[in-house]
């Protein structure tokens, strides 16, 4: 496995981490892994996210605790969230910053996924 960058559980009352959702950030990829009997992975490509957002109710900042949501292009997991973590300020950005490195040295840009399969169609002028 690669190197692991972060790592949470999420957090349920006063802050603690008595849940069985984990997740793992690596330079490459998000992996969401949740349940205790039954269990599943969801893994995500950093290069995949195209948008992130950050919600802090106060139910949530009172504890320290934020979710951050993922708007990705993976057809699996088109819509993502990390959960009640800490530092999720501190996260999103480092994560924003991941995706941002990611996309650069796979040399993908947004177009990729806004639907544009020639931009030669969207260059043509009279």
């Amino acid at each position: 496995m690669a190197d692991v960058v972060w790592k949470d559980r999420k957090r349920i009352i006063f802050g603690l981490p008595w849940t069985f959702t984990r997740y793992i950030l690596t330079q490459e990829k998000l992996t969401i892994d949740t349940g205790f009997i039954s269990r599943k992975e969801d893994e995500i490509r950093l290069y995949r996210v195209l948008d992130i957002s950050l919600d802090r109710p106060l139910s949530q900042r009172i504890w320290g605790l934020g979710t951050i949501r993922l708007n990705t292009a993976d057809k699996t997991s088109p819509e993502v969230a990390i959960k009640r973590i800490k530092r999720a300020k501190e996260v999103k950005d480092m994560l924003s910053d991941m995706v941002e490195k990611e996309r650069d040295e796979k040399r993908i840009a947004a177009r990729e996924f806004m639907g544009y399969d020639d931009m030669d169609d969207m260059d043509h002028t009279n």
